[in-house]
């Protein structure tokens, strides 16, 4: 039996400012607009340049984070799946599209590079954790130190590095 793949990866610019609302179940959702850039150089010599532009969608937790910490213009890698759908729109027709569900984003820029620099930034007080997109537990202090009590381990105390000799100078020091 062939397996199937649906994976999609790209490093481009946000080309406006993410849109968060809520499903009437109270889940969080994200839509953003990626642009994909690629240069070549034709047989005559000209450089030619063109752009993509990619519709992607954030769900839950991922989806309250891209809202909080994306601004147009930021540089971010992002991975997930193609997904098409279809509706009727209000004047009847039938409508199609194809976007990115992501599951994994990371911001390649700083602040000061893309989107704003505006310093009282509201995302001043975030970090991207490495792992956006899987769920983390962390278990309690007691429940880690009991373990260690029961496989016999006990903290080691930090041993101090020897001071360098006094007639040693910072010049023969090899770096």
């Amino acid at each position: 039996m062939a397996r199937s793949l649906n994976k999609a990866t790209l490093i481009g610019n946000l080309t406006r400012d993410p849109e968060l609302r809520y499903t009437p179940q109270g889940t969080a959702v994200c839509t953003l607009g990626l642009a994909t850039n690629r240069q070549w150089v034709t047989e005559s010599g000209e450089k030619k340049d063109s752009a993509e532009f990619h519709k992607l969608v954030a769900w839950n937790k991922l989806a309250e984070i891209c809202s909080q910490l994306l601004t147009k213009g930021r540089k971010i890698f992002v991975e997930g799946r193609l997904q098409t759908r279809s509706w009727t729109g209000q004047d009847g027709a039938q409508r199609t599209t194809t976007e990115i569900v992501i599951n994994e984003m990371i911001i390649l820029d700083s602040k000061r590079d893309g989107g704003s620099t505006d310093s009282t930034d509201s995302t001043d007080s975030f970090d991207v954790p490495e792992n956006i997109g899987e769920e983390v537990q962390e278990a309690p202090v007691e429940e880690v130190e009991e373990k260690k009590e029961k496989q016999g381990r006990k903290e080691k105390p930090i041993k101090k590095e020897k001071e360098t000799k006094k007639d040693e100078s910072e010049d023969e020091i090899p770096f």
